[in-house]
């Protein structure tokens, strides 16, 4: 008899580990955040966000940059080749004219270091470095206006066409720091235009 009850308890603490991993995998299953799809695709986050076009080096961009709802000075958003259509993660803080972010072509490694300015008419520029700061990359962008379209690769900046120019991005706020198109939007509900905060979208 003794043997039998020795028997069962050997066979209880040999499936009891086994039964604990299962719900141990189980449960880092579900508290797991979704995997990232690669390659990255435009988010639907960031399409409402004021746009900026131009080059990264020698290729053409477009940078969808927009304030943090949960950090006074954070800024997010992607960037994406026009050549390739290759989209790229971007994160970190905007002080007054100020911008400094971080680039990710996961979502989980950092891949870049973007440090740079923005000017009176709201265009920024500056130079894109690898995660040691070597190989700099200046880029050169410009907002564009809602609706704009994106410029042609390789097009001249000059032969626009028709296309409404841009409204300046900057503004003079009360405390005489330059407040561009990631300014947060007002309380009514309504959305910074093309970096000018006084125009509504009719979302």
């Amino acid at each position: 008899m003794a043997s039998v009850a020795a028997l069962l308890c050997a066979s209880a603490a040999l499936w009891m580990p086994s039964q604990a991993w299962a719900q141990s995998d189980a449960v880092k299953e579900l508290a797991a955040p979704p995997p990232i799809q690669l390659p990255l695709k435009p988010s639907p986050e960031f399409a409402k966000f004021p746009r900026y076009a131009g080059t990264l080096g020698k290729r053409p961009i477009v940078l969808r940059l927009g304030r943090k709802t949960d950090d006074p000075s954070g800024v997010h958003g992607e960037y994406q080749y026009t050549d390739t259509g290759e989209v790229i993660l971007i994160a970190g803080d905007r002080v007054d004219d100020t911008l400094e972010v971080e680039e990710s072509n996961d979502g989980t490694h950092i891949t870049g270091n973007w440090v740079g300015k923005f000017g009176a008419d709201g265009a920024l520029e500056g130079d894109r470095m690898n995660v040691d700061d070597s190989d700099p990359q200046p880029f050169d962008l410009k907002p564009l206006a809602a609706g704009q379209a994106v410029p042609a690769a390789g097009a001249p900046r000059a032969a626009n066409t028709g296309a409404p120019q841009p409204a300046p991005a900057a503004q003079p706020a009360a405390n005489g720091a330059a407040t561009g198109a990631v300014a947060p939007s007002p309380a009514t509900g309504s959305h910074a235009v093309g970096g000018v905060s006084n125009l509504q979208t009719g979302d």
